[in-house]
């Protein structure tokens, strides 16, 4: 396990250097002036230049990155600006603030969206292709395909504005979406995110559904499950402890995945209930020319999903005792 974790961080820290070096060049080689993205739209010629210094657009573009990835791990002095301290992600010009600053301010709300609806989409999902698989081709197994296949064809901008306008709006059933922080007010916290999460979920559960009744019935003809059958167990135990086991292999594979794309930043869900996490965000650096945020939030979303990869791969052989990590 300790030789898996090493090889994994190591490969995951060459990993995030490589996405790093191709958004940093990235941005670097548009035909634009790098400095006037990173000013922003609005931008008077004494900021302008003091961008031009504090970037080191003199000097070489291999140099300016390697002082940008420096400040990352050990911090960086900007001339008249002062000190931005590690983990330094760069400077928004148009924020007029260090850009990890913005960034952690921003988190808890992408975090409470994501963490939030992933219970919800994660547990009826599952719990619900579950017994679609054990009540194959009945009424139960045909309105759950049903209502998959439509989940899963809707998208969360229509299906987010239906519901403000009719449970918000209208029938003044739910507050409007609104983030208040966990510590301070449990009870608003959840009341805040609830409609936000519920959509979220109607999109994702659809996904969820199908894979977990696809797999478990693929699983519930498999010989060891017939076996176990055979040998007397009890039903409960013949599928949550062997059938079960081998449907969450694909399961935790795409959550990992869909977790790390949320909490890199769920942008149509934050603009569509005007949340203001990392989502909005990059939007808001991409509408202002951010340059700085937006590299920031970028890194943050590839590192996301880079995180869940790795401990989706570790779960493997918690699920399944025939994989080994080396």
């Amino acid at each position: 396990m300790l030789r898996f974790a090493v090889r994994r961080t190591i490969a995951t820290a060459i990993t995030l250097v490589i996405i790093s070096a191709v958004t940093f060049f990235l941005f670097f080689a548009l035909p634009s002036d790098p400095a006037l993205l990173a000013c922003g739209k609005v931008c008077p010629p004494e900021l302008l230049a003091l961008v031009r210094r504090n970037l080191g657009l003199d000097q070489p573009v291999m140099a300016q990155f390697v002082a940008w990835l420096t400040g990352i791990f050990a911090g960086r002095d900007y001339p008249g600006l002062g000190y931005c301290p590690a983990p330094c992600l760069g400077y928004s010009f148009v924020n007029r603030a260090p850009v990890f600053e913005t960034i952690m301010d921003r988190l808890p709300v992408t975090l409470s969206l994501t963490i939030g609806a992933a219970v919800i989409f994660l547990t009826f999902g599952v719990a619900t292709g579950i017994l679609a698989a054990l009540r194959q081709g009945r009424p139960l197994d045909k309105v759950a395909s049903v209502a998959s296949l439509v989940g899963a064809s809707v998208q969360i901008y229509f299906v987010g504005t239906l519901a403000l306008y009719f449970l918000v709006y209208q029938g003044k059933l739910l507050p409007s979406p609104s983030y208040v922080p966990l510590t301070e007010n449990p009870l608003g916290w959840a009341t805040g995110l609830l409609l936000p999460w519920v959509v979220l979920a109607i999109i994702f559960t659809a996904n969820y559904t199908r894979m977990t009744r696809s797999t478990m019935v693929e699983n519930l003809s498999e010989d060891y499950v017939r076996t176990a059958r055979a040998k007397g167990m009890p039903a409960r135990t013949v599928i949550l402890r062997f059938a079960l086991r081998g449907t969450l292999i694909p399961i935790v594979t795409i959550f990992g995945v869909d977790l790390g794309t949320l909490i890199g930043g769920a942008i149509i869900t934050e603009t569509t209930f005007g949340l203001q996490g990392i989502g909005r965000l990059s939007v808001r650096a991409v509408t202002y020319s951010d340059l700085p945020t937006l590299m920031a939030t970028v890194l943050v979303a590839a590192g996301a999903i880079v995180v869940m990869n790795a401990v989706v791969d570790a779960l493997y052989a918690v699920i399944d005792p025939r994989v080994r990590l080396t």
